[in-house]
């Protein structure tokens, strides 16, 4: 069983769903705090819409995202040991939502969505962890290069 990230950092609607569809994802799980976006289609309703067409469910999961202040003192001071680890202490706190997620990835091939293109440096991959302890799960990150799957038992 996958765990899947994906990003649409730098990449077209098409091309994002075209790769979803081609993993055999069938669930995106939205974990952005606000799931709004500049770029065309991926704001939450329209992407939702976008999903749907390309029979793809979509749910938001606003407890699972990066909280405000996380990212406001990441876009200050740029310390991502101190982003994972205050980011860490908040996905502590959300266990409810991480067995919600849990039950749906046991159920559908999902994928977690957020903006960042670099799975190393998104809040989504410490996410996928927490999911894939307690399902056993190989988090795989969908990137615009291809499939990039981690080593079994990685910390977060």
């Amino acid at each position: 069983m996958n765990v899947y990230t994906a990003s649409y950092e730098g990449r077209s609607l098409n091309e994002f769903l075209a790769d979803l569809r081609s993993k055999g994802v069938r669930l995106v799980a939205d974990v952005r705090e606000a799931p709004i976006s500049r770029k065309p289609g991926f704001s939450k309703t329209p992407l939702a819409t976008a999903l749907e067409r390309a029979g793809i469910s979509y749910c938001h999961m606003r407890a699972l995202g990066c909280p405000k202040p996380v990212r406001d003192a990441y876009r200050e001071d740029g310390d991502w040991a101190r982003y994972t680890r205050a980011f860490l202490k908040h996905l502590d706190r959300q266990q409810p939502a991480i067995q919600d997620l849990v039950a749906l990835v046991k159920k559908t091939p999902t994928a977690l969505l957020c903006y960042e293109a670099d799975f190393n440096r998104c809040h989504r991959t410490y996410v996928a962890r927490a999911v894939a302890e307690k399902t056993g799960s190989t988090v795989s990150h969908i990137t615009a290069s291809g499939l990039v799957k981690e080593a079994a038992g990685r910390a977060a």
